[in-house]
């Protein structure tokens, strides 16, 4: 198993808090003063890596560096180390877990051969307006590096698109890797093709097992009732190189850290990531099969519902929640993916991860008397065919498969059908030679929520003030009432955040206050997820209450537009803009 991400990073403060300990940075600069002055003869060149290392290991302080990282057994008989003094650099994460070793290495080749998870590489592109698109992703092998004499290698691959073009070539990539530091001994060709072989055949062997078991499980299914063929059960789809994956494998329980906060809030993040269909070669209404992994996902900044719906119950998984995807379809049959909760109280709550919206599902019971009053749905769900996540996959099997009238008792045989869970950890777990490689940690944004504020903000002052130039209109900016529609923006994010609205009596009072009497106040709040201003503005145009308030003709006119941008992991955003305007009525 490959060290994950968290614990490497842990390892790193640690051996940083060492090195500043003991000022080993203070002691190689005097035994590079000193190797300079003593051993070096002054016709010879610069100082190599290799006189350095060797001056440093004659000296001991390695090995001094080495024993100082103590490891000690706690009462589990699990290796922890020692921090040897409390740290300033608080991490939500649990203690490292290393092995134990002589001091002198951390990891051998043999051991590295072992870590099966490929190196996961996406190609984007950006255009000129930040729009980006997926051009190949690729997982690279890179344990060929572990036979290269000079632990360094270099390795040509050929790049193939994605979707539909997955079979064409986009072109040729030249990698060089190396090792460091510097394995003791290297391994051999043999050993490496025996270690791959073995991996193939035994990764081979488990898909043959869970496909075999797959296909009785879907004969079994059938013969409960003949229907069951029309309803939306996937077990397998396929990703962004048309390779086919159980659905299972792409969910895996992510933690956010300390990026977000709340499982709502992570609604909201997955709801601001851009939505796009993959593209379709040709006519007709169908829908072209990519279910992207998460990596490629996150790095173009949009998806299908499906990406959003397994990112979003990843994160819910996270949380401790025991959350599904739901595969079904929405009004007009089209198919659709959410996300579903149980509650330990059996309330189950439907997440919208497109929108972020949650809805109560209450069940309609069609047997009971017409006087019985029944509740209505709010949710635009119409039918559900199966759930999933990392661990379980059900068939709904109940005599409809309305959304109204499912009940979601899981554990009820009789209304939904489980595969083993043995067969899906087989093919998903963790770590498994079958299974997609390991989640990567969400990013803290990069961007400056108040700067890109004030850029958008400038940027649509002067394309109002243009076309209303254009229309023979001069334009007269009121800061004050700019800065008073603040609040209203905030409420509207809190409100999608939280489903709690808060705020709106102060803000209209200040807007009472502002607007002096006989005069009339119009304002025109409008969200985005992207930050292009002309592209925001033509959109705002198109809706005739945004244009009149542009375009406003009359006495003591005064326009006022507020952007507030919210920022949100992998540099996602929620852009909120109101164009606002008052002036004396005259009748």
């Amino acid at each position: 198993m490959a060290l994950p991400p968290d614990k490497a990073s842990e390892m790193k403060q640690i051996i940083r808090q060492q090195l500043a300990k003991m000022d080993v940075h203070g002691r190689i600069r005097e035994v590079l003063a000193e190797t300079i002055r003593d051993e070096i003869a002054p016709e010879h060149q610069q100082l190599s890596t290799d006189d350095l290392m060797k001056a440093l290991r004659r000296r001991g302080i390695i090995d001094d560096v080495m024993k100082e990282l103590k490891v000690v057994t706690d009462m589990n008989n699990q290796e922890v180390t020692l921090d040897p003094k409390p740290s300033t650099h608080f991490v939500d994460r649990q203690p490292p877990v290393l092995k134990k070793s002589d001091g002198s290495k951390m990891m051998d080749a043999t051991t590295m051969l072992s870590i099966c998870d490929p190196v996961h590489m996406v190609l984007i592109k950006t255009d000129m307006f930040g729009e980006t698109s997926l051009v190949a992703s690729y997982f690279l092998e890179w344990r060929s590096v572990l036979v290269a004499e000079n632990r360094i290698t270099n390795i040509a691959v050929e790049l193939l698109g994605v979707g539909t073009e997955s079979k064409v070539s986009v072109g040729v990539l030249n990698i060089r890797l190396e090792m460091y530091p510097q394995l003791n001994k290297i391994l051999s060709q043999e050993i490496i093709n025996t270690q791959f072989a073995l991996e193939r055949q035994k990764t081979a062997e488990k898909e043959r097992l869970f496909l075999v078991y797959a296909k009785q499980w879907w004969r079994e299914y059938l013969q409960i009732r003949s229907s069951h063929n029309t309803r939306l059960v996937k077990i397998f789809a396929q990703d962004e190189n048309g390779i086919n994956h159980p659905v299972c494998s792409y969910i895996r329980p992510l933690r956010a850290g300390r990026l977000l906060d709340t499982p709502r809030q992570a609604a909201r993040f997955v709801s601001v990531l851009g939505y796009e269909r993959a593209p379709v070669i040709g006519g007709g209404s169908g829908k072209q099969e990519q279910w992207c992994t998460l990596l490629a996902f996150l790095c173009r900044s949009k998806g299908d519902c499906e990406d959003h719906a397994n990112l979003l119950c990843s994160l819910l998984l996270g949380y401790g929640l025991e959350a599904f995807v739901c595969v079904g379809t929405k009004a007009k049959a089209v198919p659709h993916t959410w996300v579903m909760t149980c509650g330990t109280d059996g309330i189950i709550t439907f997440w919208e991860s497109l929108t972020g919206h949650r809805y109560i599902h209450s069940p309609i019971h069609p047997d009971d008397p017409p006087l019985v009053e029944q509740p209505k749905p709010t949710y635009p769900y119409r039918t559900i065919g199966c759930i999933f996540n990392n661990q379980a996959f059900l068939a709904n099997c109940q005599p409809s498969d309305a959304v109204e009238v499912c009940a979601f008792d899981l554990r009820d045989e009789s209304k939904w059908k489980p595969m083993s869970e043995e067969a899906i950890k087989s093919v998903c777990s963790p770590g498994a030679t079958t299974s997609l490689p390991p989640f990567p940690p969400l990013c803290a944004s990069t961007i400056d929520a108040a700067v890109a504020s004030n850029e958008i903000e400038l940027q649509l002052r002067i394309l109002v003030s243009e076309y209303r130039k254009d229309l023979g209109l001069t334009t007269v900016w009121d800061d004050q009432l700019s800065y008073l529609l603040s609040p209203a923006l905030a409420a509207y994010e809190l409100e999608r955040t939280t489903s709690i609205s808060a705020g709106n009596e102060e803000f209209q009072d200040a807007i009472r206050r502002a607007v002096p009497d006989g005069h009339t106040f119009k304002g025109f709040p409008i969200h985005f997820v992207y930050r292009n201003a002309r592209r925001a503005f033509a959109t705002c145009l198109r809706s005739p209450f945004c244009e009149e308030i542009i375009c406003c003709r009359g006495d003591q006119v005064r326009l006022a537009v507020r952007v507030r941008v919210f920022a949100y992991p992998e540099s996602a955003c929620a852009v909120w803009i109101m164009f606002a305007c008052k002036y004396r009525s005259v009748l």
